[in-house]
């Protein structure tokens, strides 16, 4: 499973042109489930991600988590992070899991998240999704938890 993590001052996703998700300082999560990727890598990356100390402190170092900000998460799902474009010039999205086991995983992710913390809001599986985000930073980081075998 796999994220893609921007610390943002805003985000908000729109479906059809209405609000569905909104936060303010905190992270934009571009989730995006594998082919043999299960509950425990979704739960591997969601633990990983509430605790990377990526938000400054009162010196100005990144020594915060999310957690201890107490800042916004949104969870957006985003299958075309497992692009493979080493065959030309068209991308393959075979890594992707499948469309009914990458919804599971992402409830599931977005479940746990909202069970871990307080503030959680999400884009909408499978939808044609307009992001807007402010990149705070920018701080741009790239997260995988890899099943194992």
């Amino acid at each position: 499973m796999q994220a893609l993590i921007q610390r943002v001052a805003e985000a908000t996703v729109r479906v059809e042109g209405r609000v569905i998700g909104v936060i303010g300082p905190g992270l934009l999560v571009l989730l995006c489930a594998e082919r043999g990727d299960g509950e425990a890598q979704a739960d591997q990356l969601l633990a990983k991600l509430l605790k990377l100390r990526i938000f400054s402190d009162a010196a100005g170092k990144m020594n915060l988590s999310l957690q201890d900000t107490g800042g916004g998460l949104l969870v957006v799902s985003q299958f075309t992070l497992a692009a493979d474009t080493s065959g030309g010039n068209r991308p393959s999205f075979t890594r992707a899991a499948p469309p009914d086991e990458g919804r599971r995983l992402y409830e599931h992710f977005v479940a746990q998240a909202r069970a871990a913390h307080p503030v959680v809001a999400t884009g909408e599986f499978g939808a044609d999704m307009q992001v807007h985000l402010v990149n705070d930073g920018p701080v741009t980081i790239p997260l995988r938890i890899v099943p194992p075998g």
